[in-house]
């Protein structure tokens, strides 16, 4: 996207925050087939249940609605949507000729196996040119780990991080900047002692493990990070929320009681700072905090998700609208018989950790807010000053992040202002790492 074009989004999301709406988006999983053995995730390999294709005459009248209804953020997922790249190519280019703004796609990484045959320049490269000749704004790879050996092990796609490496420059000689996507599990953790066994994870194995996953992800070339939150909402009775996109599971590996989330994202906002002048990392501080507060116990001061009013999940298996992935009990029907200026639902919800909706709702709604309630919105950020500081912190990397366009490279003297070795943002650092202000 040029920079006329995203100065042109821009205008148009403040419009709609002016309208009392935030800037909406769709996710599309195309299929739900996968290649992978990702304990996670419930649609993997070895997971018997039959598979899904979302087909190109439904995918094509979804983004002529999505479109004619000023979706700005269009995503394909999976499962795996590179096991039918012919499909998936084809949408974004229609999305794209749609003149949707911002189009994503991401793979588990089974496109980088086999990096030493001799074919495997050739293959990216086709890849890289196939991808650049689409309006694809963000492409993610998913890494669980920062130890190679684990996160192979745990896909089951062995060679794909060495893979990944030599794929990186190739992407970038193209114009395509892929986004390393952190699925958080136990798997980000440094070796456990067989005495800790079963024991909650503390804050220095959190922050230990989101270090090595960043400093891997900057050796081997990636100039966007972004981490996903773990789900595991099955075996969590506190919700009523029925998972119909399967990216969850009730294996140990991505179970986290509330005292280790809430450890888990404190040691994450402590983390990224460390990294923002060097990766371009797109998970707000501001969210981080308001999860952090929410499991410490303390009056849950989030914005709620704006879930069916502004964003929607498609699932493959029969082409219905949902107002999450995880809140399958509330079956939309079909997106294209949606009227989305009278959303079917308003932002109440606050059950689930979906990064995906949960951190576009926490960054946008105080722009919302501004609009609808500024009386409101005053008190809110009096109330809550780090929580303030922490936003106007992120609408400022996020400008000098260029908003993560994923077809330029970043802009290094822009986020240097964010390197906290020269000056540290909010924080305060105290043996040798950086300490915010938030409940404990």
């Amino acid at each position: 996207m040029s920079d006329i074009s995203t100065k042109r989004s821009l205008l148009r999301h403040a419009l709609t925050l002016a309208r009392g709406r935030i800037p909406s988006q769709l996710i599309v999983q195309l299929t739900d087939s996968c290649n992978a053995t990702c304990p996670q995730c419930g649609m993997r390999r070895n997971t018997p249940f039959r598979r899904s294709l979302l087909s190109l005459a439904d995918g094509k009248r979804i983004i002529d609605h999505a479109a004619n209804s000023g979706i700005a953020a269009l995503s394909f997922t999976g499962g795996e949507p590179f096991l039918y790249s012919k499909n998936l190519l084809t949408l974004l280019h229609y999305a794209g000729d749609a003149g949707i703004p911002f189009i994503r796609t991401g793979t588990n990484g089974f496109l980088f196996k086999n990096p030493a045959s001799p074919d495997f320049p050739s293959r990216i490269s086709r890849l890289a040119e196939a991808l650049a000749a689409t309006s694809l704004y963000t492409f993610w790879i998913s890494i669980d780990s920062p130890d190679p050996e684990v996160h192979e092990s745990l896909r089951g796609l062995p060679g794909v991080m060495k893979g990944i490496e030599r794929a990186l420059p190739i992407f970038h000689e193209h114009g395509i900047f892929p986004s390393a996507n952190l699925g958080i599990t136990k798997a980000i953790l440094p070796p456990r002692p067989a005495a800790k066994a079963g024991s909650p994870a503390t804050a220095e194995e959190f922050r230990a493990g989101f270090r090595a996953f960043y400093r891997r992800v900057i050796d081997q070339g990636f100039t966007i990070a972004n981490a996903c939150y773990p789900m595991n909402i099955e075996t969590d009775l506190s919700t009523s929320l029925s998972a119909v996109y399967e990216a969850t599971a009730a294996d140990d590996c991505v179970r986290f009681s509330a005292r280790e989330r809430h450890t888990m994202f404190k040691a994450l906002l402590e983390t990224i700072p460390e990294f923002r002048s060097q990766i371009r990392i797109f998970s707000p501080l501001s969210s981080l905090h308001a999860l952090a507060r929410r499991y410490s116990g303390e009056e849950d001061r989030s914005y709620p998700c704006h879930g069916g009013s502004d964003f929607f999940f498609i699932e493959a298996k029969d082409g219905d609208t949902y107002p999450c992935g995880y809140r399958g009990a509330e079956n939309l029907g079909k997106f294209w018989d949606l009227d989305l200026k009278n959303p079917p639902c308003r932002p109440s919800c606050r059950e689930c950790d979906w990064e995906c909706f949960r951190d576009p709702s926490e960054l946008l709604g105080p722009f919302q807010e501004f609009f609808s309630a500024p009386v409101r919105l005053a008190k809110r950020l009096l109330r809550d000053r780090i929580h303030a500081s922490l936003w106007l912190n992120d609408l400022r990397y996020y400008r000098a992040s260029d908003y993560f366009n994923g077809r330029q490279a970043p802009d290094y003297r822009k986020l240097a202002r964010f390197d906290i070795r020269s000056t540290p943002p909010l924080c305060t650092q105290e043996s040798g790492r950086t300490a915010f202000q938030i409940p404990s």
